[in-house]
């Protein structure tokens, strides 16, 4: 009898380990992260919190397991290469959050799709080129259209025209540092391009009784097609003690193995939090 109610009791955990869905994972899916105030994004990655614990940073498309079923909270950051280094990946800290609640089932894929906004406490300059635009520019400049009734900057250069180097600047329109929180709070500045050619974004920087800093950020590659990128201008707003104002500009210097060089813009947006 003792012998019958071990065996019992051996066929009883067995069958309970065969049932158990413990190492079976359940699915999420996500193909993109939309940004929900109809301006333009490039969120490449998703940040991704199940019930409060990061479960990981995929890489959009994504499809990744997780050994969670049932009623699920799922926190979705947007991420971002931060100044177009894709080594580099962070969450765009001016980017809320979505919060998606969802009952998930083992060894199936539930496909989610979040969206994110703007947080509400920034303030930003945005120049979209749809009715004015703020910033000073040189002979090479002129707004073009797409012809779907977008407009945008260009920049061009070439052998008939009298300078080398040609640039928008917001030296008549810059940021005031009252205005503008430093000691590491984040700092961007967005801008949707293409170019046949290397450009250059850089800052000036003005100190009282000083001469004017020019600081040189980032050297920005060519793109056939148009790119985003997020330039962070978060350490050089935060070294700039005793500054008074800082403005961007953007630069491209004729490059004689090209016939012309050319670099279209839009969206540019100088995004930081409100002080």
């Amino acid at each position: 009898m003792k012998k019958i109610t071990y065996l019992m009791i051996l066929f009883f955990l067995a069958s309970c380990q065969k049932e158990d869905p413990g190492g079976i994972p359940s699915y999420i899916k996500i193909n993109s992260i939309e940004l929900g105030d109809n301006t333009s994004s490039y969120i490449t990655d998703a940040w991704v919190y199940i019930n409060g614990q990061l479960q990981g940073v995929y890489e959009l498309p994504a499809k990744f397991p997780i050994l969670q079923q049932g009623n699920t909270n799922i926190k979705v950051y947007a991420g971002i290469k931060n100044n177009g280094i894709a080594s580099d990946r962070i969450i765009y800290p001016f980017y809320s959050a979505d919060t998606i609640n969802e009952l998930l089932n083992i060894n199936s894929t539930t496909e989610i799709y979040p969206t994110v906004n703007i947080k509400d406490n920034i303030d930003e300059h945005l120049d979209d080129f749809e009715s004015t635009f703020l910033f000073n520019y040189d002979s090479g400049f002129k707004v073009e259209s797409s012809g779907n009734g977008n407009n945008y900057g260009s920049l061009t250069l070439s052998d008939s025209d009298s300078i080398i180097i040609t640039e928008i600047n917001y030296k008549d329109f810059p940021l005031i540092f009252n205005n503008v929180p430093q000691q590491g709070s984040p700092t961007y500045l967005e801008l949707d391009y293409k170019s046949n050619t290397l450009f250059l974004v850089g800052m000036y920087i003005s100190t009282p009784n000083s001469p004017t800093i020019d600081r040189q950020l980032l050297l920005i590659n060519p793109k056939e097609d148009w790119n985003k990128i997020y330039i962070d201008l978060t350490q050089s707003v935060s070294e700039a003690i005793g500054a008074e104002t800082f403005s961007i500009y953007i630069k491209m210097q004729r490059d004689t193995n090209l016939d012309k060089n050319k670099l279209d813009f839009d969206n540019i947006r100088i995004i930081h939090y409100e002080k």
